[in-house]
């Protein structure tokens, strides 16, 4: 599991005092023989320093390792704060190739997460670094502890793996909260022992992150800080310097992608419900996604589930503010395998629905076309109030 899982990755978890309890700086190090990279970064305006850094780091298609913290965003913090992340990537450098390796600061990635509009502690970050190199694993345990260390509101850390003939692909990644594209307030690292050209990889990752990652929608919230890494080492024992199958590739890039979205919106702060809306027979795949989001993005809805009520008015209010060509007299709604609307109309007994169990499946059907798309958000409730109005105290 983790970023552990592909040969040719040691990582490290380690507590530098960045927060008040818990691991706070995380580690991937890619060994090669390859060392390919590629990244989707959020599109706020007021982009964080790391991501500032690591967008330039990226631009040759070579990263040698990533290095994230939690405890702070580094977001909002001026020249100074680019400073700091510069200084992070230096340390590393310094850190590993005085263990042996030869890495240029200019080939580290750096992520942050946490308060915006704040400093980072670099008396305690910095020593951290060197902890965090000395205690580098290839086992198991070592990615557990850098998913663990990235953690913020999360209540538990994320990871996932696939294996397949000639590759592993393994990731962790960390949110709760503040989850929308692009993509949310969320870090992840995907790790490959795949054998693929940068160029490959880049298209793969893009793909998967619009499939995965950019249809998570906990609260309609744009992070400053979102980064997805993909790192590649070609290390797998048998793949013999032949390129990956890029149709394989692809597939388990986005199931990795897809698990670990998931496991972001079920533990998205406070949440009650977590919810699948599905659009279906769409005319084209972007007008399926385009109403499924208007739905799961609606607080009405999300209130309803909330209080267990299956409100499918809420529903077609929200699906009738798209632009999306359809008839609204051939909309059918279904909540929990109910049809509780028919032609835009009464349908089945709504006191059918059952809303007590965690997952809520919401199927709209538009009977406009052949496509479809699925949107993954969560309920809003008292808990998800009360975290986010003291978030910063």
């Amino acid at each position: 599991m983790s970023v552990t899982a592909a040969e040719g990755f040691s990582a490290a978890g380690v507590t530098a005092g960045l927060k008040s309890t818990g691991r706070d700086l995380a580690l991937v190090v890619n060994s090669g023989p390859s060392r390919q990279v590629a990244a989707v970064f959020t599109t706020n305006s007021f982009a964080a320093a790391p991501v500032l850094w690591s967008r330039q780091v990226i631009s040759d298609g070579r990263a040698d390792a990533v290095i994230l913290n939690s405890g702070g965003a580094n977001a909002c913090t001026g020249p100074e704060g680019f400073q700091d992340t510069h200084a992070t990537a230096e340390r590393l450098a310094a850190s590993l190739n005085a263990a042996g390796s030869d890495v240029s600061a200019t080939d580290v990635a750096v992520c942050s997460t946490g308060l915006i509009g704040e400093r980072l502690n670099m008396e305690a970050l910095l020593p951290g670094v060197d902890e965090a190199v000395a205690a580098l694993s290839p086992e198991a345990e070592s990615g557990i502890a850098a998913a663990e260390a990235i953690m913020t509101t999360d209540s538990h850390y994320k990871v996932a793996s696939l294996s397949a003939e000639r590759f592993t692909v393994g990731g962790m990644a960390k949110g709760a909260g503040m989850l929308a594209p692009g993509m949310a307030t969320m870090l992840a690292v995907i790790t490959t022992d795949a054998v693929i050209s940068q160029t490959d990889l880049d298209a793969a990752l893009r793909e998967a992150v619009r499939l995965s990652f950019n249809r998570a929608d906990s609260d309609g919230c744009m992070s400053t800080n979102d980064t997805v890494i993909a790192m590649a080492s070609g290390a797998h024992p048998e793949a013999e310097n032949t390129r990956v199958d890029l149709e394989d590739f692809q597939q388990a890039l986005t199931t990795v992608c897809r698990d670990l979205a998931r496991q972001l919106i079920d533990d998205a702060e406070g949440a009650a419900h977590t919810i699948e809306v599905q659009t279906i027979n769409a005319p084209t795949e972007e007008d399926a996604e385009t109403v499924s989001r208007a739905v799961a993005r609606s607080n009405l809805f999300k209130t309803a589930i909330f209080g267990q009520d299956p409100n499918w008015g809420r529903i077609l209010s929200a699906v009738g503010t798209t632009e999306v060509e359809f008839d609204p007299n051939r909309v059918d709604v279904a909540v929990n395998g109910v049809w509780i609307c028919l032609g835009g109309g009464i349908g089945e007994d709504r006191s059918l629905v059952d809303l007590s169990e965690r997952t809520v499946r919401v199927l709209i059907n538009l009977n406009a076309g052949e496509s479809e798309a699925t949107i993954l958000t969560n309920d809003l409730t008292h808990d998800y109030v009360h975290e986010n109005s003291a978030y910063s105290t």
